[in-house]
């Protein structure tokens, strides 16, 4: 196998069943990545009928349903999106560490690709920005990216 950079990745994105697990709870923010990750992977070519969402109440309940998603059989990766904010307390540290162990032990026993797209900001302001209409600063865009790129290099290597 040969060293590829992400620009260089041409793939045939329509054979791909992706899930996307979002949480409401800072549901602008939630809505924007989603967005920006829905428009983004139909952009890539993925159809758009391909693609299944997951609403929950927070990111809290995220890992439950991107486990289930992982071993139904049906998808080739999946999103995780939503925003911790930081509060009062150190809540949000706790939130944030728990739900990305989660969905790493997820991924590795799986084999399944999940990208991370759950921002972790000091503020609503900043995961506003993070989470922004334009391609180049939407976070879920990204974390779509991301997925492609992956599922595209373990094509690679099977």
């Amino acid at each position: 196998m040969s060293a590829l950079k992400t620009s260089e990745i041409k793939a045939d994105n329509s054979k791909y069943h992706i899930a996307i697990v979002v949480s409401r709870f800072n549901n602008p923010i939630g809505e924007k990545l989603l967005k920006g990750a829905v428009d983004t992977l139909v952009a890539q070519g993925v159809e758009k009928e391909h693609i299944d969402t997951a609403w929950v109440p927070g990111a809290w309940e995220i890992p439950v349903v991107a486990a289930k998603m992982a071993y139904v059989g049906e998808y080739h990766g999946i999103i995780a999106l939503g925003a911790v904010i930081e509060g009062e307390t150190s809540h949000h540290e706790y939130i944030a560490n728990e739900v990305a162990a989660a969905l790493r032990r997820i991924t590795e026993k799986s084999n399944l690709p999940i990208a991370f797209g759950i921002l972790t900001t000091p503020s609503v302001k900043l995961a506003l920005a993070r989470a922004g209409e334009k391609k180049k600063n939407n976070k879920g865009a990204e974390a779509a990216l991301h997925l492609l790129e992956v599922l595209s290099v373990l094509e690679r290597v099977q």
